[in-house]
């Protein structure tokens, strides 16, 4: 309420009720007073000023972290791959054997670990070279070794399908979509080739330091060096953001977001903005981060120590 109408009010009250000079004026004081302190209360509360600012504050992202919970002895023969299969409840490890991973000597195999990190069976396939990215379709697993695409039979533990690929040096990682068509890296030659009901064929040339895949939907994630790419249906390749190492393993986490290894020693988290945080780094104590396997309902990482011989589970926090 403005000066002039609470000076009309009061000294509208204080003729009706004053009873001489001093009674008046006193009341009309009163009254003015009155109205004032009303005023302040009804809408001193719910206004501010023009030219008031309202300042928010947002919490600061707590920064994810990974929390050890087991590791396996050194039993496991160079293991350079690790799959959680969610079907069996177990993980597949690929473990090459002797110190080379580029020679066809037949001392590889697969490992079969539980998921409290009790190795199951430490020979469940034997005869393979140096294996490495691991995929499971159905009731197959698939195998990059060397040169070709081994496919196991899961339910048996028998090979039953050995897939040649043309050209092929180092045959690094593996993912395989929904329809089955299976893409495997060639960390050597740049390449990506896809493989659709047995016939290999080349899908990407020229991508440097090309390593980890993921398929999701009707995309491919690719890890090409330090650079982070996603492909889709028209095959072109969308850069997403740079890490400060090559990367190896790639797994999805939720919202858009990835976690990424680094085969000398660490792994990332990446947000779908393109920014990362450092989980891992044990590149001084010289201890392997290669290609990682994720259990997404338990939020679970499997990590495959290389050269330590060693599997560890960590808690994505």
């Amino acid at each position: 309420m403005n000066s002039f109408f609470k000076t009309l009010i009061a000294g509208y009250g204080a003729k009706k009720l004053g009873g001489g000079c001093f009674s008046t004026i006193l009341i009309f004081i009163l009254i003015y007073f009155l109205l004032g302190q009303c005023n302040n209360q009804t809408t001193g509360k719910n206004l501010k000023p023009e030219n008031a600012t309202t300042t928010l504050h947002f919490s600061k992202p707590v920064p994810h972290t990974l929390t050890k919970i087991w590791q396996t002895d050194s039993v496991i023969d160079v293991p350079e791959s690790v799959l959680f299969d969610n079907l069996s409840g177990m993980l597949f490890v690929s473990q090459i054997g002797g110190k080379s991973p580029t020679e066809k000597d037949g001392i590889g195999g697969i490992s079969t670990i539980d998921t409290d990190g009790k190795v199951i069976n430490q020979k469940w396939v034997t005869g393979l070279n140096a294996p490495k990215g691991l995929g499971r379709y159905k009731n197959n697993l698939y195998v990059a070794d060397i040169s070709e695409v081994v496919v196991i039979d899961i339910k048996t533990a028998k090979i039953i399908k050995r897939i040649p690929i043309e050209n092929s040096v180092f045959l690094n990682d593996i993912a395989i979509n929904s329809k089955g068509i299976v893409y495997v890296s060639d960390s050597y030659t740049k390449k990506v080739h896809q493989i659709i009901k047995g016939v290999p064929s080349v899908l990407f040339n020229n991508i440097s330091g090309v390593n980890g895949l993921k398929s999701i939907n009707n995309d491919l994630f690719i890890a090409g060096g330090k650079t982070f790419f996603k492909a889709g249906l028209d095959k072109k390749l969308v850069k997403l953001t740079e890490i400060p190492n090559d990367g190896d393993g790639v797994e999805p986490v939720g919202n858009g977001d990835f976690i990424v290894s680094s085969w000398p020693g660490y792994i990332y988290y990446v947000y779908a903005d393109g920014k990362y945080d450092v989980l891992i780094d044990s590149h001084n104590e010289k201890i392997n981060t290669a290609d990682i396997g994720y259990d997404p309902i338990k939020k679970i990482v499997y990590v495959p120590t290389f050269f330590k011989n060693s599997i560890a589970a960590y808690q994505l926090n």
